[in-house]
C-alpha cells in the first residue's frame, strides 16, 4: 500500500513537474514574441486613450439668429494672438472680430473666439479647436458647407496648422501674419487661402507668410498673399476691417471642392 501510494505521489509530482516545465517552456515561448535581447523583432502596440478636453471662448450669433429657425448660418472660427492668452475672456475682445463686434458692428456669420492658455500655442491645441468646432456645429444653427477659419500671429500659424491638419473643415482660410509647415501644404490644395502679412513685421517675418502661399499653389491649390509695404507685425487690423474679406469667405463653400 505505502509503495503504491509513493508510486502515486511520484506520478502526481512528476505530472505537477511536467506542467510547471510546460508552463515554464510557454512562458518563454509567449516572451519571446515581446523581443529577444541582442535581435529585432516586429512588435505591433495597441492602447485605448480617453482625452477630456475644454477652453474659454466667445461666441457671438447674429441679431436674426432666432428669427428663422430653420436657417443655417456660415461659421467664423477666429484665433487671437500670443498677448490674448490666459484666462480673462475680455482680452479676446483686444483684436480682430471680436474687437469689431465689441465696438457694435454686426456680422452675418456665427463667431467662435477661443482662449488659449497662458504658456500655451495655437498649434498644440488642435484637439480642442476641432472638438470646439464640433461642438458648435452640434449645438447651433451652422451651414458647415461655410466654415472659415482665421488669426493673427500665433493665431496665424494656428490657423495654418488646424487647415493642414483638418482640410475638409474649412471653406476657406486667412491665416494672418503666421506660418506654417511647408511640407503638409499639399493637404491645403483644395482649400482657398488669402494670407496677409506687413512687409516690415521684425516678429515673424513676411517670408513665413510667402513660403506657405509658395508651396501651397506648387502643390496645385489656390493661395494668394497680400502684403501691407508699411505695415508691421500688426497686418490685421486692416485686413478685418476689410469688408471684402468676409465677402471672399462667403464666396466660397466645402461643397466647391467636389466639383
Amino acid at each position: 500500500m505505502l509503495k503504491k501510494r509513493f508510486r502515486q505521489g511520484s506520478v502526481t509530482r512528476r505530472l505537477v513537474g511536467l506542467v510547471v516545465c510546460l508552463g515554464l517552456i510557454g512562458g518563454i515561448a509567449m516572451g519571446a514574441k515581446s523581443g529577444k535581447a541582442g535581435e529585432q523583432n516586429a512588435q505591433v502596440f495597441s492602447k485605448k486613450v480617453t482625452k477630456t478636453v475644454g477652453c474659454r471662448y466667445l461666441l457671438y450669433l447674429p441679431a436674426d439668429y432666432e428669427k428663422d429657425a430653420k436657417k443655417k448660418w456660415p461659421l467664423i472660427m477666429f484665433l487671437h494672438g500670443a498677448g490674448e492668452r490666459g484666462d480673462n475672456l475680455e482680452v479676446v475682445k483686444k483684436h480682430g472680430p471680436p474687437k469689431l463686434i465689441a465696438q457694435g458692428k454686426p456680422f452675418d456669420f456665427i463667431v467662435v473666439s477661443p482662449q488659449c492658455p497662458n504658456d500655451v500655442w495655437w498649434p498644440e491645441q488642435l484637439d480642442v479647436l476641432i472638438s470646439l468646432l464640433d461642438e458648435i456645429e452640434a449645438k447651433y444653427h451652422v451651414d458647415t458647407d461655410r466654415v472659415y477659419l482665421t488669426g493673427l500671429s500665433i493665431g496665424g500659424f494656428g490657423t495654418w496648422s488646424l487647415a493642414e491638419k483638418y482640410p475638409q473643415r474649412f471653406a476657406a482660410i486667412a491665416p494672418i501674419c503666421g506660418g506654417g509647415e511647408r511640407y503638409m501644404a499639399y493637404r491645403l490644395k483644395t482649400i482657398p487661402v488669402w494670407a496677409f502679412h506687413g512687409a516690415k513685421d521684425k516678429v515673424v517675418p513676411v517670408e513665413k507668410s510667402k513660403e506657405m502661399v509658395e508651396a501651397v499653389n506648387a502643390a496645385g491649390g489656390d493661395a494668394k498673399l497680400t502684403v501691407y509695404p508699411e505695415a508691421e507685425h500688426d497686418s490685421w487690423t486692416q485686413t478685418y476691417d476689410n469688408p471684402q474679406l468676409y465677402e471672399w469667405f462667403l464666396s466660397h463653400r466645402i461643397s466647391d471642392k467636389k466639383k
